[in-house]
């Protein structure tokens, strides 16, 4: 039963194994935590629940860029320190993670202001 709960999680997470296996510097203290929260709620969420499957998708892919875009994983250290919970939230860690989802859609929408422009000598 366990065994094939997580089979259907895992159904909806491409980036599983990438996620779980980022090699990140031993010091980097937010790379862990952020993993250890990916597993947490993926393995958590109801898969029977479409929004439990939207946002187990979103944080999938969301994690996925922060393992390919440096710009994004960069973003993410610095903004993740200022996530605030509210004391009366019964699930923090599904506010984590939707708050790790609304930075990540901050950060598309501000990158996409941004043109950077590279200089070739």
């Amino acid at each position: 039963m366990v065994v094939e709960k997580e089979k259907e999680v895992l159904a909806h997470c491409p980036n599983f194994s990438r996620i779980v296996n980022f090699d990140y510097a031993k010091e980097d203290y937010i790379s862990s935590k952020l993993i250890r929260v990916y597993k947490d709620y993926i393995f958590q969420a109801n898969v029977n629940n479409s929004e439990d499957v939207k946002v187990v998708s979103d944080i999938d892919y969301v994690l996925g860029r922060y393992i390919d875009d440096y710009a994004f994983r960069r973003e993410l250290k610095v903004e993740i320190v200022h996530v605030k919970v509210k004391r009366t939230c019964t699930d923090i860690l599904k506010a984590i993670v939707e708050s790790i989802i609304h930075i990540f859609d901050n950060y598309l929408e501000n990158s996409t202001k941004k043109i950077r422009i590279a200089r070739w000598i």
